[in-house]
């Protein structure tokens, strides 16, 4: 526990008002909006900052020319309070007077010094870069002697700590309660969107920008003889568009052939944020022999509840057609939903006018349906009537078999 002090003992609603070390600590841990007050020449000032809890002291960052970051190169250090808050939820009340907001705050008070050990200083900025993402450190270039230099790293032991939050639901005078409002709380969280990569980065998606996600929602590496699936990504856009240009590669699909690899680059951005909203677990297909990019395929329709995925999403450059590549793709995908996620049924879906993909899915071991009339709209605008093809699990040993065989090499004859 944190002593009680003048400075952290409000003077109403002492009930919401806590001072165990645990809590606090997972507060700051948690949180990234943070205020630092402190005055200038009588002068109050509250600056926003980054900040990181290192054990019993909070570090905080800025810059060696900023007023509070001068004023603490005094030997007694800088008088500063700082809060770090994170807000929860808007309360509506059926009263102006009762809206609220749930909310957890840190305020911490004491005397910042600014930390001049080029050591402690190096491993607060990793702490501090650690915190945007464990490993990201490892992940970038760590600062020069002349950044270094500009960073300036103040840092407040934690000894006046107090933790305020208000949660729950509206709390209003009973007299209120029969007012004709609506009253209730909305709630409010930070989520990350989905990574948006700078111009000219080649470099894949690290897995800790990566939400952490069921197994069903997770497009994790697999690996064959003839083709490599590995989550799609923004960096594939270049590759991508260069092995799909064949307009006969779009001849079925629910896009136009892409004219450049910006467009291309948008199609996998489509994909990304279906995947953010847990309604695609989209791959990029490689070839096994040369690594180069390939084409791209898909689960969607992902009902874990119901234990029920579909294939599709899938475009395949014109010069890997009848290798091997998509009945080997489709073969890791079947084993990994049968097999690793304990699906019962796996769907495909495709135009009515593709007989070639029909032909495709009814090698795989898939039964025939039936037709959605009117489905889903083609890029030309025409309504497209859609073949729904399935295999259940009970289907998948003999397909497995069936499979396996037509990619099994064929043996050369003696003589």
């Amino acid at each position: 526990m944190y002593p009680q002090t003048l400075r952290t003992t409000p003077n109403r609603r002492r009930d919401t008002t806590d001072y165990r070390r645990a809590t606090a600590h997972a507060l700051l841990d948690e949180a990234y909006h943070c205020a630092l007050a402190f005055t200038v020449d009588g002068e109050p000032r509250v600056l926003p900052t980054l900040h990181v809890r290192v054990d019993e002291t909070l570090y905080l960052h800025g810059s060696t020319g900023s007023r509070p970051l001068l004023a603490a190169r005094d030997p007694d250090g800088l008088p500063v309070c700082v809060a770090v808050t994170v807000l929860d939820g808007l309360v509506y009340g059926r009263s102006q007077f009762h809206h609220s907001a749930n909310y957890r705050s840190v305020v911490a008070h004491g005397t910042a010094r600014l930390v001049t050990d080029e050591a402690e200083k190096l491993a607060v900025l990793t702490a501090l870069v650690e915190k945007v993402g464990r490993g990201r450190s490892a992940d970038s270039r760590p600062p020069s002697r002349r950044e270094l230099a500009e960073t300036a790293v103040l840092a407040l032991p934690l000894r006046e700590v107090s933790v305020r939050a208000r949660v729950g639901g509206v709390r209003e005078e009973e007299a209120d309660l029969a007012l004709p409002h609506w009253a209730g709380v909305v709630p409010l969280r930070l989520v990350p969107g989905v990574p948006e990569p700078d111009a000219g980065v080649t470099a894949p998606l690290p897995d800790y920008l990566r939400p952490p996600r069921s197994p069903w929602l997770t497009p994790a590496p697999l690996r064959g003889t003839h083709v490599l699936l590995e989550p799609l990504d923004p960096s594939h856009a270049d590759a991508l568009y260069a092995a799909t240009r064949d307009e006969e590669v779009w001849r079925h699909l629910g896009h136009r052939r892409p004219r450049d690899r910006d467009e291309t680059a948008e199609i996998i951005a489509e994909a990304l944020r279906a995947a953010h909203r847990g309604e695609r677990v989209p791959w990029v297909q490689r070839s096994a022999d040369t690594g180069e990019v390939i084409g791209t395929t898909s689960y969607y329709e992902v009902d874990e509840a119901r234990r029920a995925v579909a294939i599709g999403h899938t475009f395949l450059g014109r010069p890997w057609w009848r290798t091997g590549v998509n009945t080997e793709a489709k073969l890791m995908l079947l084993t990994r939903a049968f097999e690793k996620l304990g699906a019962v049924r796996v769907v495909w879906h495709t135009d009515i006018r593709n007989e070639r993909s029909q032909r495709a899915i009814e090698r795989l071991g898939a039964r025939r349906e039936g037709v959605l009339r009117m489905h889903r709209l083609r890029p030309d605008g025409s309504w497209r009537d859609t073949v729904q093809y399935a295999l259940t699990v009970d289907e998948w040993p003999t397909a497995q078999a069936a499979l396996r065989k037509r990619l099994r090499p064929v043996p050369v004859q003696a003589g």
